[in-house]
């Protein structure tokens, strides 16, 4: 069985770790490249850097700091935030990128997954999707969750499997920030509709929830940030608790 992956998030802004509640009304959470160090120690699987405020600056992503925080650690890093073009994605694997991660980019150009699947193999290219329901359906949503778009996420999901990337990222909008727990409904549903890893986001706030992410939910990977940020959730806590409930995780 594989082992499922706990993944710490750092939500970027102005060169700071922030953290909010669905997407809005977010504080300070500290310094990336300290927080990046102490989860690599800490034992976390992956860590993920989203530069949330890129896309909506239409800037590129902040180069120098990923360098600063790849060097601090020995875990696959994931990037994310403006991010439109193979140049781009050169650049920051040449920084200590391990992955990109991809979002607006990849609605408004999907030729852009394959794009990157076929320069630098499906391993490397995440397509991060953003969604909340709105009438019962679950839309994806763009530029940090702020622009609708009429994509339905299980649709956008089979097709971006199909352009070749290799994990999806799934936030619900609807969770963020609120610690009542994973979107799990509609995470089973993507993972029996793709084969490709699917990494939970938004709404952890208790063990008990990465629990439910992976028994409920189905997900590979649960990716967390404010509870790991502000010391809610110790890693070795959590991945001694999905232990002792039957989940496979690296110690």
């Amino acid at each position: 069985m594989l082992t499922k992956r706990i993944i710490p998030c750092l939500d970027i802004k102005n060169g700071r770790t922030v953290k909010g509640v669905n997407f809005v009304d977010l504080r300070d959470a500290g310094d990336p490249v300290e927080l990046a160090k102490i989860y690599s120690a800490e034992g976390a699987d992956e860590l993920v850097f989203l530069d949330i405020s890129a896309t909506e600056e239409r800037r590129k992503t902040l180069v120098d700091l990923v360098r600063k925080v790849a060097s601090t650690i020995n875990i696959p890093f994931t990037v994310g935030g403006g991010i439109s073009s193979v140049a781009d994605v050169e650049i920051l694997l040449k920084n200590g990128a391990d992955k990109v991660s991809i979002n607006s980019s990849a609605v408004k150009n999907p030729q852009l997954i394959n794009d990157l699947a076929q320069k630098f193999g499906s391993q490397c290219v995440v397509v991060a999707i953003d969604a909340k329901q709105i009438d019962g359906q679950w839309i994806v949503h763009l530029v940090g969750g702020k622009v609708p778009t009429e994509l339905n996420l299980f649709d956008w999901a089979k097709e971006v499997e199909q352009r070749g990337a290799g994990e999806i990222l799934f936030t619900s909008m609807d969770n963020d920030g609120t610690k009542n727990g994973f979107a799990n409904e509609a995470l089973a549903t993507l993972s029996s509709i793709v084969n490709i890893p699917i990494i939970a986001s938004g709404g952890a706030g208790k063990i008990e929830h990465f629990v439910d992410s992976f028994t409920v939910g189905k997900a590979d990977a649960a990716l967390a940030a404010s509870v790991f940020h502000f010391k809610e959730i110790e890693i070795k806590v959590l991945k001694t608790a999905l232990k002792i409930n039957n989940i496979e995780v690296r110690i």
